[in-house]
């Protein structure tokens, strides 16, 4: 089983080029949702802890893998096809990212991991944020962006699943 380990964090980027903060603050975001998965049970990752939201850790996680797909992977690569990483999408179908049970932690974490290499190798290839990727037509600053309010968005989530499960707060 692959293990969630905390407590070592990521700091706030401090002042510096653009690009500098923007992916120190996209390396923040990443942390913290991994710090907020470290050191539980696959039951309690998968555990939906404040209903009637659907919401558990390991959904988040996997939403979130989706979004480095999205917006890294396909936004910043070459033209084509954008291949979801968890299963296309249908009004009123499955949510295959949130749809998520303590058996699938280790894939789950695997993909996630896999994916943010790959954002992070197709946002390198691109030497200015004012580089505009193939599959979405959109600057890298712009998914970049979109990437980080992701994060932050789905950590405030984070934190309150978290709480639930076993009190822990903070960042």
């Amino acid at each position: 089983m692959m293990h969630v380990s905390g407590p070592r964090r990521v700091g706030e980027p401090s002042d510096g080029s653009e690009r500098g903060i923007a992916l120190g603050w996209l390396s923040f975001h990443r942390d913290a949702l991994r710090s907020k998965c470290a050191d539980l049970t696959p039951d309690q990752l998968a555990t939906r802890s404040a209903p009637p939201s659907p919401l558990s850790l390991l959904g988040l996680v996997r939403h979130l893998t989706e979004m480095e797909r999205v917006f890294g992977v396909w936004a910043l690569g070459p033209r084509e096809q954008l291949r979801r990483v968890w299963g296309d999408y249908t009004d009123d179908g499955p949510e295959w990212d949130m749809d998520a049970d303590a058996a699938m932690v280790d894939v789950s974490l695997a993909a996630w991991e896999r994916e943010k290499a790959a954002s992070d190798k197709r946002i390198s290839a691109h030497a200015s944020l004012d580089s505009v990727g193939a599959g979405n037509g959109r600057t890298v600053r712009w998914n970049v962006q979109k990437l980080i309010s992701e994060y932050a968005r789905h950590n405030g989530h984070a934190d309150l699943l978290r709480e639930r499960i076993d009190g822990q707060t903070g960042e």
